[in-house]
């Protein structure tokens, strides 16, 4: 991981490895990079199990899920989200007990080859023990169960995550939807009652 996110322009600021999913937050240096980053992971991941357990064809379900985030607003709540997965899902009571993750890094300052602060958590202090200490207190505090259903919304329906005025500057920029649809059927055009209908 930390080899392809450095070729591919990418920068960790969070994981988790849970059992039959990954969780990452980070940031691409470039466009395509997150993709890329995720398309050889894949590939090499793959060919390594395969390799292991003398076993062929495909190993994950289907492309990877992601969602732009706004930084000010939900970076941080995304850390949380990270890195409390496995205390949600049941497989531990506190994240320290979870060794699969970026936790020891951000909250208790082991080194990483792979973990880069997000600007966002660097604001928490002006000393990394000043930051531990407040992403501690963010963790202790937990997550809203909203921003909960929020991160996950976003991120399976690759919608930007963040507040009204982003989600529009965002589809303003890529020129693509980046906020959740209406439920159904769009609705038909209104016809010119002066045009004959088609039969």
């Amino acid at each position: 991981m930390a080899e392809l996110a450095s070729k591919f322009g990418c920068v960790v600021h969070a994981y988790v490895l849970m059992t039959n999913h990954v969780h990452l937050l980070l940031t691409p240096q470039r466009a395509d990079g997150a993709s890329r980053l995720m398309k050889h992971l894949g590939q090499r991941y793959v060919q390594y199990v395969n390799r292991m357990y003398r076993r062929s064809g495909t190993l994950w379900e289907g492309r990877f899920r992601s969602c732009l985030t706004q930084s000010e607003a939900y970076v941080l709540a995304c850390y949380r989200y990270i890195e409390l997965n496995p205390v949600r899902a049941g497989m531990i009571g506190h994240p320290s007990a979870y060794r699969w993750s970026s936790f020891a890094v951000n909250v208790q300052g082991d080194q990483s080859n792979l973990i880069t602060p997000h600007e966002q958590y660097l604001s928490l202090g002006r000393s990394a023990d000043e930051r531990h200490a407040a992403y501690r207190q963010l963790l202790r505090a937990g997550l809203d169960p909203y921003v909960v259903v929020a991160i996950r919304e976003a991120t399976n329906g690759n919608i930007a995550l963040g507040s009204h005025r982003f989600q529009v500057e965002v589809e303003t920029a890529l020129g693509r939807r980046a906020r959740r649809g209406k439920p159904g059927r769009p609705s038909a055009p209104a016809t010119d009652p002066k045009q004959p209908a088609l039969r």
